[in-house]
């Protein structure tokens, strides 16, 4: 590709103003005929706003954004899909009762007589998947019976279907498995030899070298460099932040204690069987495994959001009775769920009582709310965990989702929660709120709190972990201490096999 490839898209000076919140201020982007275009910037950067632009979904108070050339307006979905853009959110855009091919199709369904051409619509359907590499997800099931990794593939195809010249593409691999990821790079190269154009946003540094062929810089708002896409890594972290990260991982080991949480012959039917656990004091233990390994549900009915068939689980040395919420919550134990936006958040409701949403209980007196010291617990939290926002009043919603994270996280501290269970806690969160959020792991740890950290992200969990359990289809498959822990370690038991150079790790019973 050379500067010479037709442009499809431009954006000049593009500036949005929210209420006390400056957006994007003077934002400048390209994107060129058979190019993947990485856009790169923390949380709060001003990417979302930035391609909320393209989709029609919000307008800009000043600049200009050309297609081919033209300037244009995009007033709406409509608009964008008539300039051939599609857009594939972070939010996915799907309805949970219709099919995945009403899903795919929605409003631009064949037609044959006047009705609608479900035989036809059904293959159309399955070929898109095919070519999404998920054969094995029949076209007329009901999306919401899909995982969030399914639902990611039937969104792509949905934008596939368009047959769109510009493709935005929001931390498309967030929720991807290894495989998956490597299916989407294929999905997206063939989509560059045809001419398209891809704006790649993603989190996953390593990802922008292995696919991009430019990478424009995002920072409070205004774009601050366009570089190639070898650009070292540590140079796109200093660009993105403004400053250098030393340790991506700063786990900092503190002394452990007794067992806060013990989990024994933990089993439910189909999700998982006999899982036996402790989460000490002072320690990060990290659960790993591939997607669908039944770490998220293993959290869930330790929790009491899910029951469970045989087992027990002890908080603080007391039997905690199976599906109850409340009792997990008053013995101690928090969960941020993997899901922030739709089991975290009240996303319509403010900072100020998402925070107080745990501890509302006891800031209550004869049945009212003690409004001050609620106010007060929430600024002094949100001021330590460096929530950027305009007031204690803004709606959750337009928070950036490393900042809404910390919303999350934050409710629980002012609980005192001391079991803090951390489902996929950093997906599609910038380098800098990750440290920010492994700096509060360490600082929970250190005043004695344990933390049961899950995550995908393997470079993550062994960095953060001071053991690491391994997930195989519903069981433990085996415990590694942190300095055995390897990537090639951790896989082989995720995987379920075993390598003659790889030392055994020892099996959990």
């Amino acid at each position: 590709m050379s500067t010479s490839t037709p442009e499809l898209l431009r954006m000049e000076g593009l500036r949005k103003v929210f209420p006390g919140v400056v957006a994007l201020d003077g934002v400048d982007f390209d994107l060129r005929r058979g190019e993947v275009h990485a856009l790169l910037g923390e949380n709060g950067a001003g990417k979302s706003t930035l391609i909320k632009m393209v989709s029609g979904a919000h307008r800009p108070d000043a600049g200009r954004i050309l297609v081919d050339g033209r300037e244009v307006r995009i007033h709406g979905a409509q608009d964008a899909e008539e300039l051939g853009i599609a857009t594939i959110h972070q939010e996915f855009n799907l309805v949970p009762a219709l099919s995945v091919a009403e899903n795919i199709f929605l409003g631009r369904q064949p037609r044959r007589l006047g009705l609608i051409d479900r035989p036809r619509m059904n293959a159309d359907a399955a070929a898109l998947l095919a070519r999404v590499g998920v054969e094995d997800v029949d076209p007329r099931t009901p999306v919401g019976e899909l995982g969030i990794a399914r639902m990611q593939m039937v969104e792509i195809a949905k934008a596939l279907s368009t047959r769109a010249r510009i493709l935005v593409m929001d931390e498309p691999t967030a929720v991807l498995t290894g495989d998956e990821v490597d299916k989407l790079f294929r999905i997206v190269r063939s989509l560059r030899a045809d001419g398209a154009g891809i704006v790649f946003i993603t989190h996953h540094l390593e990802e922008i070298a292995a696919l991009a062929d430019r990478v424009t810089i995002l920072r409070d708002g205004s774009s601050v460099a366009r570089v190639p896409a070898a650009t070292p890594q540590d140079e796109l972290v200093r660009l993105m932040v403004g400053r250098s990260i030393e340790h991506q991982y700063p786990r900092r080991q503190a002394p452990t204690g007794a067992p806060l949480l013990r989990v024994r012959g933990l089993s439910r039917h189909g999700a998982f069987q006999d899982v036996d656990f402790d989460v000490h004091a002072g320690e990060v233990l990290g659960l790993a495994g591939l997607v669908g390994a039944g770490r998220t549900e293993v959290a869930r009915a330790v929790f009491g959001i899910d029951p469970y068939d045989t087992g027990t689980v002890e908080a603080l040395g007391r039997q905690l009775p199976r599906h109850d919420i409340n009792a997990a919550m008053k013995a101690g134990i928090g969960l941020i769920p993997e899901d922030r936006k739709g089991q975290g958040l009240v996303l319509d409701a403010a900072i100020e009582e998402n925070l107080g949403l745990v501890t509302l209980g006891r800031s209550s007196r004869f049945g009212f709310v003690d409004r001050a010291g609620a106010h007060e617990a929430a600024r002094r939290i949100a001021g330590r965990l460096g929530v950027r926002m305009a007031g204690l009043h803004q709606h959750v919603a337009t928070l950036s989702g490393g900042n809404q994270q910390k919303v999350v996280i934050g409710k629980w501290l002012l609980a005192d929660t001391r079991v803090l269970i951390l489902d996929e806690p950093t997906r599609g969160i910038d380098v800098g709120a990750k440290v920010e959020i492994y700096e509060l792991v360490n600082e929970l740890t250190a005043a004695g709190h344990a933390v049961l950290m899950i995550s995908s992200d393997l470079p993550e969990v062994l960095g953060m972990s001071d053991r690491v359990l391994v997930m195989s289809q519903g069981r433990i498959a085996g415990e590694l201490p942190a300095h055995r822990a390897t990537q090639d370690a951790v896989m082989t038991l995720a995987i379920g096999t075993t390598t003659p150079n790889e030392p055994e790790a020892s099996h959990v019973h």
